[in-house]
Parts: C-alpha cells; structure tokens; sequence
C-alpha cells in the first residue's frame, strides 16, 4: 500500500496547523487547533485503511477484496473523542468569557514563582563564578 502524495500533504498541513493553533494562548484557537487535528486524525486513519472495498462481512465478499474494519472503527472513535474534547473546550472558553471577560489562558502562580527562583538561582551562580575568578586573577 503506497500513500498519495496530495494526501500526505495535506495530512502535514492539517496536523502543523493544528499543532500551531494548539500552542496559542487563547481558548478558543486552542478549540480549533483539536478539531483540526480531529480532522487530520481521522484523515490519516482513513487513508491508512486503504482503498474502498467490499463490506467486511463473511459470505458477502471475497476476503481477499474485505475492507480492513479498523482504522473506520478508530476514526468513529476518534469523531467521539474530538467532539467530546470539544464540548469540553467550549464550555470551559463560555465560561472563562462569562466571568473573565476574554479567554486567554493565564500563566500560573506557581510557574512564575519557580520562573523567578530559577532566575535567582542563575544570577548567584554567576555571581559566584564571577567572584571566584576575580579571587583567582588577584592570586
């Protein structure tokens, strides 16, 4: 099975769009990022399943010339899983919007918090080798 290059395009097109729309910082591009790598999933199981075929039923077809049934039973699951994740982001966006007034999402506390000790911890050790050498120079 050979995949076609129009198709491998566009599956790189739909995932990197995705992905991009998925590192941003507002729910709601956050939202169309996961539908869109729904879609790209579901494209990429599709076109992994191969050419149409005939019903993957016993006594109908060849079984030589059956469709495979799973990556069709992996793309319905993954139609489920993205319309659940996305009910999901739009009730969290609706209600960021109700009570915030926008909806990008915020840096933590706590990541800020470790942000500035981290930096606190680079400016001593600098310090520190820069004391040390100045020690070292008047030696």
């Amino acid at each position: 099975m050979t995949i076609n290059l129009t198709m491998a395009l566009v599956l790189a097109v739909l995932y990197s769009v995705g992905f991009y729309l998925l590192m941003q910082r507002s729910l709601v591009r956050i939202l169309l990022g996961i539908v869109v790598l729904g879609h790209g999933s579901n494209l990429l199981l599709q076109t992994a399943g191969g050419p149409p075929a005939g019903a993957a039923m016993i006594g109908i077809t060849d079984p030589a010339h059956m469709a495979d049934p799973l990556p069709q039973a992996m793309a319905l699951t993954a139609i489920v899983i993205t319309f659940a994740l996305t009910t999901f982001l739009l009730a969290l966006a609706y209600r960021s919007w109700s009570l915030l007034g926008h909806d990008e999402v915020r840096d933590d506390l706590e990541d800020r918090r470790i942000r500035r000790l981290e930096r606190r911890l680079a400016e001593s050790e600098e310090d520190t080798a820069e004391e040390e050498l100045e020690k070292e120079a008047t030696q």
